[in-house]
């Protein structure tokens, strides 16, 4: 068989780029095709493009001349092609006699090539030689069969796919939505019209979600274009006007009217905004530090696990309980459906103690899920639960649960509101039906009250330093030896500053306030 440049790694890897005929001959692929069509649609068209391009270059080659083989002979004056030498053609210009016994009589050809070049070559050989072979234009071409374009897909896709994406996103007549491609000038034209019409379908059906498909029955787009064309022109008319949301899961498209959307979803709710705080993290002892991975808080930004779980679980802080949401930490991220360009994402949450669905918004950009309100509730589930989260077989849907047992009266924190805007903590008996973390267990009668002393973290009144210091005091005295645990006083801490435990941990150690009483147990200096 010749050798061909797009069977080799050379090719697409060191020397591939995206050239103007590459996207003229997508643009005609999209005029015939009349479909918005994905990067790995586009990539393997422009494999097959590629593939045939060559074998036309060869075609024109080999037409203008005969294959060298080292067993022909050849006159002066004949035209050659050498598929070794990138199928480069010259002409003989000399013939002498050889002189090799090994080889017995043969000749050799003087060769003038296009560029000025000349070299000599073998030939009249009858030893075997690897250049020799039965050779037929038909057979010797490259040609883009399906297992031919998944190799090269399957080897070079990704590295092809990024270098396609960077050169579309340049052409001002590319427009692309949820994970498509297709020309602007081709889309049907989407008026204003249109658009108030689908916020009425939308409105009919509680906001949403609705699919494109169901919307645009309603709507009606002018022209004879093909159904999915209208479907995605609608779509990324939709996209660009802020009365709609793009809510499915990645490969799905659903909408949502924003003004009907939770405001705990359009807006992060107060409890889990966080200004980050400076600290030196090299602080951290090895002790503190996979504590903190332990805890396992999404404002941590710790590295996912290299072999995710299906079923991940964690212990609720204070803020995600009184918001009725989940942490996309590093362990549970990935258990989460992800979208093309959603900052928002609609999916199904399911009670594992009940199997009731329960509608959930995961909002990627500020790492939260929300809707789990009515089931902590529901559950009278403590700070400090251990929440298990599972996988499905539906990516948009989660099954959320814990370990419940028959409810025993158990001595935990309660969170008090005190005089002066203080934070108190008693021992107090509660029935809990669920298991719990011990060091990070909290509970709280006057709520109202304990939302009175959040301190926002835009405008903090007082230090990280000044609020540790005042809660160490109070949480010490509900044990004999008046010492904290680092994970008890994080849990506190997050009762009324929204604070990930890296600070934490490091204020501990920098500050001579505190002092390590070994372990992960500390107390006031």
């Amino acid at each position: 068989m010749l050798r061909h440049q797009t069977a080799s790694e050379h090719y697409w890897t060191d020397h591939f780029e995206v050239t103007d005929e590459d996207i003229e001959f997508l643009f005609n692929v999209f005029l015939e095709d009349e479909k918005p069509l994905s990067s790995q649609e586009l990539a393997r068209r422009l494999v097959a493009f590629r593939i045939e391009k060559e074998a036309q270059l060869l075609r024109r080659q080999f037409q203008r001349g005969e294959v060298f083989q080292p067993r022909h002979e050849y006159q002066v004056g004949q035209t050659l092609v050498f598929p070794a030498l990138d199928y480069a053609v010259g002409r003989v210009v000399g013939v002498r006699p050889g002189n090799n016994p090994e080889h017995g009589e043969f000749k050799v050809i003087q060769v003038e090539f296009e560029d000025g070049e000349a070299r000599e070559f073998a030939s009249a050989l009858q030893t075997p030689h690897q250049l020799n072979i039965d050779f037929s234009v038909d057979t010797q071409l490259p040609t883009a069969t399906q297992a031919d374009i998944d190799a090269i897909m399957r080897d070079y896709g990704d590295d092809i796919i990024y270098l396609l994406e960077e050169r579309l996103r340049k052409e001002e007549d590319v427009v692309y939505f949820a994970g498509r491609w297709f020309l602007k000038s081709l889309l049907v034209e989407v008026t204003i019209a249109h658009l108030h019409l689908a916020e009425a379908v939308l409105v009919m059906h509680n906001g949403g979600p609705l699919e494109t498909e169901r919307i645009i029955k309603e709507v009606g787009l002018p022209g004879q274009a093909n159904r999915r064309l209208q479907i995605f022109s609608l779509e990324y008319a939709m996209f660009h006007d802020p009365r709609f949301d793009e809510v499915g899961p990645a490969g799905r498209v659903l909408w949502y009217l924003r003004d009907l959307e939770p405001p705990e979803v359009v807006k992060v709710p107060e409890r889990l905004r966080y200004k980050p705080i400076e600290y030196d993290w090299r602080l951290l002892t090895e002790e503190l530090a996979q504590l903190e991975y332990e805890i396992d808080d999404e404002l941590s930004n710790l590295r996912s696990p290299a072999s995710p779980a299906d079923s991940v679980t964690f212990s609720l802080n204070f803020p995600h309980r009184r918001t009725g949401t989940l942490p996309l930490n590093s362990h549970l991220r990935h258990l989460f459906p992800t979208a093309y360009e959603a900052q928002r994402i609609l999916m199904t949450l399911i009670d594992g103690q009940t199997g009731e669905e329960m509608p959930g918004w995961v909002v990627r950009e500020h790492r939260y899920v929300y809707g789990l309100a009515d089931f902590y509730r529901r559950h009278r589930l403590p700070v400090g639960a251990y929440i298990i989260v599972r996988r499905t077989d539906d990516p948009s849907r989660v099954v959320v649960d814990f370990h419940a047992h028959r409810p025993r009266t158990e001595w935990i924190r309660l969170a008090v509101p005190g005089p002066n805007n203080r934070l108190l903590f008693e021992s107090q008996k509660r029935a809990i039906g669920a298991e719990y973390d011990e060091l990070m267990v909290l509970g709280a009668d006057d709520l109202k009250g304990i939302d009175a002393l959040w301190i926002s973290t835009d405008k903090p009144q007082r230090s990280l330093a000044d609020i540790m210091r005042e809660l160490m005091a109070e949480l010490a005295k509900l044990t004999p030896q008046r010492t904290v645990h680092a994970k008890t006083l994080y849990s506190a801490v997050n009762v009324i500053r929204r604070c990930p435990p890296g600070p934490i941990f490091a204020t501990l150690v920098s500050n001579p306030e505190f002092e390590h009483v070994g372990g992960p147990y500390w107390r006031l200096a």
